[in-house]
């Protein structure tokens, strides 16, 4: 016997007209949920055919009252724009736990940008300051407009952007497209990481991940107390930054795993012994918040986010009848 699986594009998801915050408060969800021990979720798996390329395979359940179950499989080149080809791509299955049958298949990239854009919001709730007035953006592809969309949730008193991209006409396309956002924020355009960052309030990197980062940012460019989060693992801020920094990561074993492969987050990144709390433990109320002094964060993604965002996007399809029903 058959059983009908909901299939939703990119486009299909947009339309849903989901906001930012919804999305926060279902990855906030997520967090507390494995911070109680309600939940199963393996670090991600990946392999990597293509130099700086990555195939992960992200699967969880989430029990309690959520209870909701999924896997993603997603991918990332970053040779791909080059080639007219997006740089994330990839798919995400949500599951009925109760029998294992596929319920959902969603796009992948969309989803992927939501929840992680979602996910600093979340880190910016419990750890900024709610007098920020100054973020700026490193790197102004899709994960920089879902990070930016976050901290206009968090932060009401935000009034300027600065924008830095390696290419100044993506930067100001970035800026065409966010300013309507913020109309009431004065956005920069740099090409120069250094002015960018100076004297900022909040730093969100979100360039390509790397294996042989460059990681530009510096200490010393930086306020004492700037909140500094990291969505591109070790590519992009170099290792003295978080270096007696309050630092916190989405997933303490997932940390950890990966940085024991051997990849990502080597020559000088926090150790185990340096992870000060992970998000799963502050949503769970186990661990301190700060919002004083220098505060740092790196944010992998973790499965959880999917599974509860794609439960999220799964629920509104079917109350409204959005996209296409699948015999499978």
């Amino acid at each position: 016997m058959g059983s009908e699986v909901r299939v939703l594009s990119a486009g299909e998801m947009d339309r849903l007209g989901i906001a930012m915050a919804e999305v926060m408060d279902a990855v906030e969800a997520g967090f507390a949920a494995l911070g109680k021990g309600l939940g199963k979720m393996p670090s991600k798996i990946g392999v990597h055919p293509r130099a700086d390329s990555f195939i992960h395979a992200m699967p969880c359940y989430l029990g309690g009252h959520i209870d909701r179950a999924g896997v993603k499989c997603i991918s990332g080149y970053p040779a791909n724009p080059a080639k007219g080809l997006p740089y994330i791509s990839g798919v995400m299955i949500l599951n009925d736990p109760e029998t294992g049958r596929p319920q959902a298949i969603l796009d992948a990239a969309r989803l992927t940008a939501w929840r992680t854009g979602a996910a600093s919001g979340v880190y910016a709730r419990y750890f900024g300051d709610p007098k920020t007035t100054c973020v700026t953006i490193v790197g102004t592809g899709v994960q920089g407009r879902t990070n930016l969309l976050a901290m206009k949730e968090v932060f009401p008193k935000l009034n300027e952007v600065r924008c830095c991209g390696v290419r100044e006409p993506s930067v100001q396309r970035f800026i065409d497209e966010m300013a309507p956002e913020l109309p009431d924020a004065v956005f920069s355009l740099h090409t120069d990481i250094e002015t960018a960052v100076r004297g900022t309030d909040v730093l969100i990197t979100c360039t390509p991940m790397v294996e042989e980062p460059d990681r530009p940012v510096r200490r010393k460019w930086l306020k004492d107390d700037c909140l500094v989060i990291a969505v591109d693992y070790d590519a992009c801020v170099n290792e003295d930054v978080f270096r007696g920094a309050h630092f916190t990561c989405d997933y303490r074993e997932q940390y950890v795993l990966t940085q024991k492969s051997g990849t990502y987050f080597q020559n000088g990144y926090p150790g185990p012994r340096d992870i000060d709390a992970d998000l799963c433990e502050v949503c769970a109320g186990n661990r301190r918040a700060l919002r004083e002094g220098r505060r740092g964060a790196v944010l992998m993604g973790i499965a959880a986010h999917d599974v509860m965002a794609a439960a999220l996007v799964y629920e509104r399809a079917a109350q409204t009848g959005a996209g296409t029903l699948v015999e499978l």
